[in-house]
C-alpha cells in the first residue's frame, strides 16, 4: 500500500508539472492573441481611416467636376398652373374641375400612355449650360418626332435651337459624366455605352453619331438610365428621391454635396 501510494504520488507531480506547462502554454497563446487582436484593431482602424480618405477624395474630385466641367441645375420655367389661371377667369369653376385640371397637368402621353409627373412638367434640368436641358418627366418624344421629319425632309437642318438637339447633346454629356463617375468611384456599370465619337464595331456613339431610330434611341436612354440608378444605388442615394425616368434629375441627386455617402 506504501509503494501504490508513492507510485500514485509520483503520477500526481507528474500531472502538475504538465498543467502548470499546459497553464503557461494557454497564457502564452492568450497574449499572442491580444497582440492580434490589437494589431488587428489598429489595421481595422487604419483601413477605416484611409478608406475615409479615399472617400473624401473621391468627393472632392466628382464636385470639381460637376462644378467646373458637368455643372447640373435645375431650370424652371415661368409657366403657371391652368387650374389657377382657370379659377380667376372663371370664379365658379367647382372644385371637382380644379382637380382634374390640376391632375391632368401631372399626367404626361409617354411612349404610348400615360405616366403620372410629380414635378408638373415646369422644370427641366440644365447640363454643362443654361441651354442644354432634358425634360424632367422622361418624354423626349421630341427626338424621335425630329427624325421622322429629317428622314421626309430633303435639305440641310436650318434649325439649330430644335430641341431634339439639345436632348441628343444632353444626353451624351451625362454619359460621359456617368462613365467618368464610374472610374473615380470605381464602380463598374451594369450596361456599356459609349462616350466616344471613334468608329467601333458596335457603332458611334449612342446619342452623338448617326440620327437614331425611336427603338435604338429609347433603348440606349434606358441603358443610361439603368447605370444612373446603380451608381445612386452604390452611393445610397434616398431612394424616395429616385425616378426611373429622371435622367439628370437623378443623376444631379447623386452629385449632390448634400449626398452623405457620395464617394463610398
Amino acid at each position: 500500500d506504501t509503494e501504490g501510494l508513492l507510485r500514485i504520488k509520483e503520477e500526481n507531480q507528474k500531472h502538475y508539472r504538465r498543467a502548470q506547462r499546459h497553464q503557461e502554454k494557454k497564457e502564452k497563446i492568450q497574449r499572442h492573441n491580444r497582440k492580434l487582436g490589437d494589431l488587428v484593431e489598429k489595421k481595422t482602424y487604419d483601413l477605416k481611416t484611409q478608406y475615409e480618405h479615399l472617400a473624401n477624395l473621391r468627393r472632392s474630385h466628382i464636385l470639381e467636376l460637376t462644378s467646373v466641367i458637368f455643372p447640373i441645375e435645375e431650370v424652371k420655367t415661368s409657366m403657371r398652373d391652368p387650374a389657377d389661371m382657370s379659377s380667376e377667369s372663371d370664379n365658379a369653376m367647382t372644385s371637382s374641375t380644379v382637380s382634374k385640371l390640376a391632375e391632368a397637368r401631372r399626367t404626361t402621353y409617354l411612349s404610348g400612355r400615360w405616366v403620372c409627373d410629380d414635378h408638373n412638367g415646369d422644370t427641366s434640368i440644365s447640363i454643362t449650360g443654361p441651354w442644354i436641358i432634358l425634360p424632367n418627366n422622361g418624354d423626349y418624344s421630341a427626338y424621335y418626332s425630329w427624325v421622322e421629319e429629317k428622314k421626309t425632309t430633303q435639305g440641310p437642318d436650318m434649325e439649330h435651337n430644335n430641341p431634339a438637339h439639345t436632348i441628343s447633346a444632353a444626353l451624351c454629356y451625362a454619359t460621359q459624366l456617368v462613365n467618368t463617375l464610374s472610374l473615380i468611384l470605381d464602380v463598374n456599370l451594369p450596361k456599356k455605352l459609349c462616350n466616344r465619337q471613334v468608329k467601333t464595331q458596335q457603332g458611334n456613339h449612342e446619342f452623338c453619331g448617326d440620327n437614331l431610330s425611336r427603338h435604338r434611341f429609347t433603348r440606349a436612354v434606358k441603358k443610361l438610365n439603368a447605370n444612373i440608378l446603380h451608381l445612386c444605388f452604390s452611393q445610397h442615394v434616398n431612394l424616395d428621391l429616385l425616378h426611373p425616368l429622371h435622367t439628370l434629375r437623378n443623376l444631379m441627386y447623386l452629385v449632390s454635396p448634400d449626398t452623405e455617402n457620395l464617394g463610398r
